[in-house]
């Protein structure tokens, strides 16, 4: 094949293998991303046949690399991130720590170096963000508060290796491998660089960027040009995530990351997340067969117990960790054991910090080998564990006590203060999640005079919401002590204003329970889920789009009839008739 159309061969041979061993995976129902990763193997050095060109497969995956994670900043805003810093933050070091502890004892236990084993520990302790997506995604808890602890795990899981891959070089000579090119050896200078780069690349996205890329998307859109705007959305995602490595030394991930925080700004976001997914799709496809061109089959033969010990520490050891910590945090269950499994797999910065380790002479051959593997089969089983959330929860919660004291959840703020006021407590109205509707619902029920009670997953919420005074119940509105905590018994209203309708039925069957005479209003994601929450007269749905078109219809009949009040126009039906 000709060195001109390396770049066709790698990615015409990497899709079509993916698409064939993809079909034949999901047909054997086993997750897809197992064939994407058989193809890797398939065209890899390490299989006979045809051998697809790695440097291009490497950048081809980085390409992927931006733009998912530029698809996770457009749905995940900077009050998003900070919303959850009082378990991301101490959660990932913590995790970090204990993950490194165990991969690096595992590699002293080998006979490694210092500086083998710490590098050999801290690639295992980071899981990949690209794998993460796809499971939440697949599984429709992105935006769910558990999707959103996940991911501002490994965003600071993220943060910290940007750190570790700079400060390495400068450490390398300490720990018997040789000195980047760029430090001289010099610790607290690459740190103090780093730090510094780091500040005023935050700075100028919050501060400029926040502001010159909305207005960049709605100029191009005034062009109506539809290609115009795909462009423009995966230009910046590309253009500020290679900008931010080659000014500011951060990674492509963290500064396509931040590129998609800044355009969610925009009001056109939702249209940009839309524009982009396909782009997203085929290069993620792309990142999953790249990652099994570097998997080598010889080392299940030559090293059977490192790769298994490799696999269970990624699997078990991290996933332990990061299941005490969230519960010592006093967390949830479910949400222990969801981001128990967002962290049983490692990725994109574990390859990253290998290669590095391999150029300082730090790490030794077998060692990457060994991270690849680790990689390859946390990443195939990933999917698994996933599946095994809610019935590992149902099995710990009926033969175990102590995961059952769990569920009643001790947390202070899972009830009500003594002192709350009487009005809070009948003939109020009780409100489930104080995003961004339901944030302007409460606001405009407090404005009027109207008592109103919170229940909202998030527990720093809960506690800023009690800062203000207004009553707020920490937990999941589908489990029935929540509401039970919020009165609902005595409560004249129950509006749930979640973006998702997960666990709605059972919140609802609880409120008509315990108070059949309430009303319930639920705010519904499409027609098709108004039409079941409606159905028997449960509830009364709203969707976004039957209201927009009510309102918008209001002012259209007011103006189409100066000086008359036009009335309010019948609100369309939630499933209409063919």
């Amino acid at each position: 094949m000709h060195h001109e159309i390396s770049l066709i061969s790698t990615v015409a041979v990497g899709l079509g293998l993916a698409l064939v061993l993809g079909f034949i995976a999901a047909r054997l129902k086993l997750p897809a991303l197992v064939g994407y990763l058989a193809a890797g193997i398939l065209i890899g050095p390490g299989t006979p046949g045809f051998v697809a060109d790695m440097v291009i497969a490497a950048q081809l995956a980085e390409i992927g690399v931006m733009l998912l994670m530029f698809g996770v900043g457009l749905h995940f805003s900077l009050d998003d991130l900070m919303a959850v810093k009082r378990i991301a933050v101490p959660g990932a070091v913590v995790q970090m720590a204990a993950a490194t502890a165990l991969g690096a004892g595992l590699a002293a236990w080998w006979g490694w170096s210092l500086g083998a084993a710490l590098v050999f520990g801290l690639a295992l302790s980071v899981a990949s963000t690209v794998v993460l997506l796809k499971a939440l995604e697949q599984r429709g808890v992105l935006d769910s508060m558990n999707g959103r602890i996940a991911v501002g795990w490994l965003v600071v899981e993220d943060l910290a290796m940007v750190l570790v891959l700079v400060l390495l070089p400068a450490l390398a000579p300490m720990l018997g491998g040789a000195a980047g090119p760029d430090t001289g050896g010099n610790l607290w200078l690459a740190l103090g660089r780093t730090l510094l780069e780091v500040t005023l690349f935050v700075a100028l996205m919050l501060v400029v960027g926040r502001r010159l890329f909305p207005w960049l998307l709605w100029q191009v859109n005034r062009t109506g040009s539809r290609e115009l705007f795909t462009l423009c959305v995966v230009a910046a995602a590309v253009t500020i995530a290679y900008g931010s490595a080659a000014l500011f030394g951060v990674s492509f991930a963290l500064g396509a990351f931040f590129a998609g925080m800044v355009l969610r700004e925009s009001e056109f976001s939702h249209r940009a997340a839309e524009e982009s997914l396909p782009l997203r799709d085929a290069f993620a496809v792309l990142f999953f067969v790249s990652v099994g061109m570097l998997f080598d089959p010889a080392v299940l033969v030559e090293q059977p117990l490192q790769v298994l010990a490799v696999v269970a520490i990624v699997i078990v050891g991290k996933s332990l960790a990061a299941f005490g910590l969230v519960l010592l945090l006093r967390y949830p269950l479910n949400t222990a054991l969801t981001v128990s499994a967002s962290l049983a797999q490692i990725g994109e910065f574990s390859f990253i910090l290998a290669a590095l380790g391999l150029s300082l002479q730090l790490l030794p051959p077998q060692g990457q080998s060994l991270i690849v593997a680790g990689a390859l089969f946390s990443i195939a089983l990933n999917p698994l564990v996933f599946s095994l959330v809610e019935p590992a929860a149902r099995w710990m919660r009926a033969r175990s006590p102590t995961a059952r004291r769990l569920d009643e959840r001790d947390d202070p703020l899972a009830e009500l203060p003594l002192h709350t006021e009487e009005k809070y407590l009948a003939r109020q109205v009780v409100l489930v999640g104080h995003g961004r509707v339901g944030r302007r619902i409460a606001g405009a029920l407090r404005g009027a005079g109207v008592p109103v009670v919170v229940a909202e997953l998030n527990r720093e919420r809960v506690e800023e919401l009690r800062a203000q005074g207004l009553p707020a119940v920490s937990g999941d509105a589908a489990d029935p002590a929540v509401l039970i905590q919020a009165h609902i018994a005595q409560a004249v209203l129950l509006v749930i204003a979640l973006p998702e309708t997960i666990g709605v039925t059972q919140m609802i069957e609880t409120a008509r329970t315990l108070n059949p005479a309430i009303r319930v209003l639920v705010r519904a994601p499409g027609e098709e889920e108004a039409r079941l929450l409606e159905a028997g007269g449960a509830a009364r749905a709203f969707v976004a789009e039957q209201e927009l078109a009510a309102a918008m219809l209001r002012e259209v009949l007011a103006a189409a009839r100066p000086g008359t009040h036009a009335p309010a126009p019948v609100r369309p039906a939630a499933h209409p008739s063919p």
